[in-house]
């Protein structure tokens, strides 16, 4: 199965990101992390032990003041919750039982999936005591929790993946499987039908294991594809843009199992905040990228100048990713996404011999020696691949852990001009001395 998926739902102010924030950091960090890419995201990667999970922090749940019954929620907040395989409903143990919190439970217990009840900001408390008030919710045990301080997180989330079984590793996929995503309206559910209708396909639809996502496998001059439809196309030609739906939830399962993502910004309109966090989440999950610069058509050469310099601005950490100017309406540009999604696959799974990887590092070290850390100058012996999709470059030597983000970075671009890798990001990581063979990457 897939990762699960975790919503944290609750009233404002609860510690909701308190939460997410120490979740999305409790993974295994990699060294080199693109800066400004975690900030202020709503979902993101976590992993307690060998129990990878998506978490989505959906925003605070506000009771429509008319009747005090309806809660009204974004549309998002309502789809995560619905298409989360799990959910942690965050209460405050300073507050008590409020009633906006009696809403929020009522509406939780009516879903057919496991339900969380934690009671945050509980440190200096005693558990029993701060418990025993929001059992009246009747969503089963309360946990006593300190989001900011990490007390009792680990085992509350423990608890909730101890229902799923742990992904096993897929065999890696011998064509591109590649998933269409972006926010509502930019033109994803055209593309789809451009791209599947350009050519004289055999396209059927699969079933997926993501909620809603369709699978479609299809040919096109003798190679095989999957494109992963997070629109939810079923039917060409029969396309409403105007209330195609935007899942978070969907679109991340997506993203986890594509090797690229396409990624479709409308040209009519600047690059939005929702653009660099699909870009962002899809970065961090380390996939391939292309981007489509939908609607193109009949814009002046001033917009389409002022479109650029939005992207280069907004979206300059996919400065590895090939983009496209394209008209999926009319079909213009299209056929042009094949090459870069077949560069972005063979990239993203491209093998690197050890020898070669090594002589790369020294020539990235010759050009620029990492910088001493007080009395300490750091050494980098020799590097071996650590993995693929994305391309991982594990890096021996001794006293690394003195070595600054930024040096990380230059050696990721290095590696990836040196190769002449195009549309894939790369990760490096490094191990203190030993033998590579003799370790876990």
């Amino acid at each position: 199965m897939m990762k699960p998926t975790i919503a944290l739902v609750g009233r404002p102010n609860v510690g909701k990101s308190t939460l997410f924030n120490r979740l999305t950091k409790s993974r295994d960090a990699l060294v080199a992390d693109q800066p400004g890419l975690t900030r202020d995201r709503h979902y993101g990667h976590g992993k307690v032990g060998s129990k990878p999970y998506l978490v989505v922090d959906t925003g605070g749940f506000e009771p429509i003041a008319d009747d005090g019954i309806l809660v009204e929620m974004a549309r998002q907040t309502i789809q995560a919750i619905d298409e989360a395989d799990a959910i942690v409903f965050i209460v405050d143990a300073r507050v008590g039982v409020t009633p906006q919190d009696k809403i929020i439970a009522n509406r939780l217990r009516q879903l057919d999936r496991p339900v969380r009840l934690a009671v945050n900001k509980a440190e200096g408390m005693s558990a029993s005591v701060v418990e025993a008030e929001f059992y009246e919710l009747a969503l089963g045990e309360p946990w006593a929790i300190s989001a900011s301080h990490g007390e009792g997180v680990r085992s509350l989330i423990e608890d909730v993946l101890a229902g799923f079984d742990v992904p096993a590793e897929e065999k890696e996929p011998d064509h591109p499987k590649f998933a269409v995503i972006g926010r509502p309206n930019v033109g994803k559910s055209t593309l789809v039908n451009a791209i599947l209708g350009e050519e004289r396909v055999i396209a059927f639809d699969a079933p997926g294991t993501t909620r809603d996502s369709i699978y479609i496998d299809f040919e096109r001059n003798s190679r095989q594809y999957t494109i992963i439809d997070t629109a939810g196309v079923r039917k060409r030609g029969k396309v409403n843009e105007a209330i195609e739906k935007f899942s978070v939830v969907k679109t991340m399962q997506a993203i986890e199992d594509a090797n690229v993502a396409v990624l479709v910004l409308d040209a009519r309109q600047d690059v939005a905040e929702q653009d660099a966090h699909i870009a962002g989440f899809a970065l961090e999950a380390g996939r391939a990228f292309v981007v489509a610069v939908n609607k193109w058509e009949g814009l002046d050469e001033y917009r389409r100048d002022q479109v650029k310099r939005d992207i280069a601005r907004k979206l300059g950490f996919l400065d590895f990713a090939k983009f496209h100017f394209i008209s999926a309406l009319e079909g213009r540009g299209v056929g042009d996404l094949f090459a870069s999604i077949d560069a972005a696959y063979t990239a993203a799974m491209v093998k690197l011999p050890t020898p070669r990887l090594t002589r790369a590092l020294q020539l990235a070290v010759e050009k620029q020696v990492p910088p001493r850390a007080g009395l300490v100058r750091p050494k980098m012996k020799y590097a071996h691949q650590g993995g693929t999709n994305p391309p991982v470059v594990i890096v021996h030597g001794t006293a690394l852990e003195h070595v600054p983000d930024s040096y990380w970075r230059y050696l990721e671009h290095s590696f990836l001009k040196m190769f002449k890798l195009q549309g894939t990001p790369l990760r490096v990581q490094y191990k203190k001395g030993g033998n590579p063979f003799g370790e876990k990457d």
